[in-house]
């Protein structure tokens, strides 16, 4: 099998390079099945200089193939990345991503191993994703509670052929804000049989900056896009499960209404606490506090969405 990294990317320069670095020591076993690898990096109209910086320091990165497209959303870009890549076998990552040396062949076991025992090549690995803030060493993160996942197709850590992508239509392009591309094309894999294949050998630390109150209002904007185009999911799966995922039920209305109290814990009232948890040095118990009512304003974006679906219009970025 030939490995294609598919990496979209937009103004991550920083974390971008430990990313590209990890993936240019990767170690294949002698017996690997492995036949080679790309790392196909997708720029999405990034403005911090990584394009320019790629290409200055392409000796570095031999492995790595630099396509362009303009900010028309990791969707596109994915979908650029795959159409462009050389490789049988698609993995995706995030450019916030930083991988162990033995990722790609702990992928590349998982699926023998998993076609071996299922009989069939209907299938795709899924590897860890650990978080940290720690940019430093971002590898020396312990596993925790609050890194499981149980997403059938997330595009964070994940291996399948290429043809099963194809097959299903790739992502959907009108997914441009922020969230649920990923899922919306798994249930798309999962009407085709594949079965998810869960590779825990190969590890994936995500990177993403100490929680401040500096980033609240990126952080509420993200959930009210991830509620439009929640709605846009629903459009194309009107299934109670997808209602479930996507928070559009009076279960999820009833349970953040009640915990933010309606809305008024919010990230004004709810400020003091947070920084005097920040302070004292813990911003991811503080994020998940604002998670109350970040959930809240999901919810209304969702509902927001919604009712703009009911009058028959087409939800859209």
């Amino acid at each position: 099998m030939f490995f294609s990294v598919v990496i979209p990317t937009y103004n991550r320069q920083p974390i971008l390079e430990k990313c590209l670095r990890a993936l240019e020591t990767q170690q294949l076993s002698p017996a690997t099945q492995v036949e080679g690898y790309e790392v196909v990096v997708v720029d999405d109209g990034s403005t911090d200089g990584t394009v320019p910086w790629l290409k200055q320091a392409a000796a570095e990165f031999p492995h790595v193939q630099l396509f362009e497209q303009n900010h028309l959303g990791p969707a596109a870009a994915r979908n650029l990345g795959v159409e462009c890549a050389r490789g049988d076998t698609i993995i995706f990552i995030d450019s916030d991503l930083v991988v162990t040396n033995t990722f790609l062949q702990a992928h590349a076991d998982a699926l023998t191993q998993g076609q071996k025992t299922l009989g069939t090549d209907r299938l795709f690995t899924y590897g860890s994703v650990i978080n940290t803030c720690n940019f430093e060493h971002p590898t020396s993160e312990p596993y925790k509670l609050t890194d499981f996942s149980a997403a059938y197709f997330a595009t964070g850590n994940v291996a399948i052929d290429r043809k099963w992508l194809e097959q299903a239509g790739l992502f959907d392009t009108r997914f441009q804000l922020y969230g649920w591309e990923d899922l919306e094309l798994g249930v798309r894999l999962k009407q085709l049989g594949l079965t998810l294949i869960k590779c825990p050998e190969a590890v994936g630390y995500h990177w993403h900056p100490p929680f401040s109150l500096a980033q609240m209002d990126n952080l509420i904007d993200k959930e009210i896009q991830r509620g439009r185009m929640g709605v846009l999911f629903y459009q194309k799966h009107p299934t109670w499960n997808v209602r479930m995922m996507i928070q559009m039920t009076w279960i999820h209305r009833i349970l953040w209404g009640v915990l933010s109290l309606g809305g008024l814990l919010n990230e004004r009232t709810m400020a003091p606490l947070l920084q005097w948890l920040i302070d004292r040095g813990k911003p991811q118990l503080a994020l998940e506090i604002a998670r109350i009512f970040l959930n809240w304003y999901n919810v209304r974006g969702v509902y927001a969405a919604y009712a703009e679906m009911k009058q028959g219009k087409v939800v859209s970025p």
